[in-house]
C-alpha cells in the first residue's frame, strides 16, 4: 500500500513523533510506501507531496511542531475542493491517508470519508477537547508550561503585591486552565464551560490581599462574564469560521484594577504553550496511536480515529468522535473551588 500522511490545524508538540512511529512500523512491518502531504489539507488541495521513508523521520521524535507543517485549510471552503483532494490521491497512487488534527481537521476527515475516501484519524490538540480520548497528544506539554510559567509568576506577583491574570489557550474548553491553574497553585480559574461573575472573582482576589498574599487568576481564552460575551482580538474569520480570540485576560486586569483599586497585570501565554520539545508522556502517547493507526491501514478499517481509553488504544467510528466537543464535567470544576479565594 502507499499511505499519505498529514498534519492539519494548529501544530503541538507531539505530531513529529506520530509521524515517525506511523512511517517506522508501516515500513518495517507492512512493506507500505508514505509520503506526506504539506500543510495539512492545503497540500491535498494543491497535490503538495513530499516523499517520507525511515531515513527522513529520523532523529524527529523530539521536535515541536510538524516536519510536514500545518495550516487551517477547509477543503470545503475550496472551490471543487473534494475533487481536488481525490486528484491528489489519484495523481499519487494512494491507497489511504493517516490525518493527524484536532477536531476542524478530523472533522473534515469525517466527511471525507463520507466521500469515499479511505482515511484513519489520529487526535492531536493541546486543548484536549475532542470527544472520544480520555487525552490527546500536545495537552500535557501545554499544561506543563503553563504550570511552569504561574509558577515563575506567583514570586513577581507576591515581589509588587498585585495580581496576575493568566492568559491560556482554551476556546470551547477548560481543560488547560483548570490542568495548570490548580497545579500551579492558581486563587481564580475561569473557563467558558462555567460563566464567571466578576463580582465573585474581585471578591476572590480581595481576601488574598487580607492574608497578604497577591493573587494568580488563570482564564481560558474563550471564558465569559455572565451576561457578556467572548472578546475577540478582531472578528476576522478563519475557513472553519472561528474567530480569533484574545483579550479576556486585560479586560480582566482592568476590571480588577477598577473595581478593587489594587494593580492588576496580564501574561498571555499564547503560541508559547504550543511550541518546543513534547514532554515524555505526549511522545508516549503520540507513539502508541501513530502504531495503532498504521495498524488501522493495514486492516482496512477505514473511517475511525484511534483514542485513548485509560490504558488501551481503541478504535472508534470518527463520525462518533467528533460529533461534540470534549467539556469539562461541572462537578470536576467543583471540586477545586475550596482553592479558590
Amino acid at each position: 500500500m502507499k499511505v499519505g500522511v498529514l498534519t492539519g490545524g494548529g501544530d503541538c508538540p507531539g505530531l513529529n513523533a506520530v509521524i515517525r512511529s506511523v512511517v517506522r512500523k508501516g515500513v518495517q512491518e507492512y512493506a507500505f510506501e508514505f509520503v506526506g502531504l504539506r500543510d495539512g489539507w492545503l497540500g491535498a488541495l494543491q497535490g503538495n507531496v513530499v516523499p517520507l521513508d525511515i531515513s527522513s523521520v529520523r532523529g524527529i521524535l523530539p521536535r515541536g511542531g510538524t516536519i510536514l507543517g500545518s495550516s487551517r485549510t477547509n477543503p470545503f471552503k475550496h472551490e471543487d475542493g473534494l475533487r481536488r483532494v481525490q486528484n491528489t490521491l489519484d495523481m499519487h497512487n494512494l491507497d489511504a491517508l493517516v490525518v493527524i488534527g484536532g477536531e476542524d481537521t478530523l472533522g473534515v476527515a469525517a466527511e471525507l470519508s463520507r466521500q469515499g475516501i479511505n482515511l484513519v484519524g489520529v487526535p492531536k490538540t493541546i486543548d484536549n477537547d475532542v470527544s472520544g480520548t480520555d487525552y490527546t497528544f500536545g495537552f500535557d506539554t501545554a499544561v506543563g508550561i503553563a504550570t511552569e510559567a504561574i509558577d515563575r509568576l506567583h514570586t513577581t506577583a507576591e515581589s509588587h503585591m498585585r495580581t496576575l491574570v493568566v492568559e491560556v489557550m482554551g476556546r470551547h474548553s477548560g481543560w488547560i486552565a483548570l490542568h495548570a491553574g490548580i497545579a500551579g497553585g492558581a486563587n481564580v480559574i475561569l473557563i467558558p464551560e462555567r460563566p464567571f461573575d466578576i463580582d465573585q472573582v474581585c471578591s476572590w482576589v480581595q481576601s488574598r490581599f487580607k492574608i497578604n498574599y497577591a493573587p494568580i487568576v488563570v482564564v481560558a481564552e474563550g471564558a465569559v462574564p455572565k451576561e457578556g460575551r467572548v472578546i475577540l482580538k478582531d472578528r476576522t474569520l478563519d475557513e472553519f469560521d472561528h474567530v480569533r480570540l484574545s483579550g479576556i485576560g486585560e479586560w480582566l486586569a482592568r476590571e480588577i484594577s477598577h473595581r478593587t483599586g489594587t494593580d492588576a497585570r496580564t501574561t498571555v501565554l499564547g503560541h508559547i504553550q504550543r511550541g518546543g520539545t513534547p514532554s515524555a508522556f505526549d511522545r508516549w502517547l503520540a507513539t502508541r496511536f501513530g502504531l495503532h493507526a498504521v495498524d488501522a491501514v493495514k486492516d482496512s478499517d477505514f473511517g475511525v480515529m484511534v483514542a485513548l481509553h485509560g490504558t488501551q488504544i481503541i478504535r472508534l467510528p470518527l463520525a462518533e468522535a467528533t460529533a461534540q466537543t470534549k467539556m469539562v464535567d461541572p462537578s470536576l470544576y467543583d471540586e477545586f473551588e475550596v482553592f479558590f479565594g
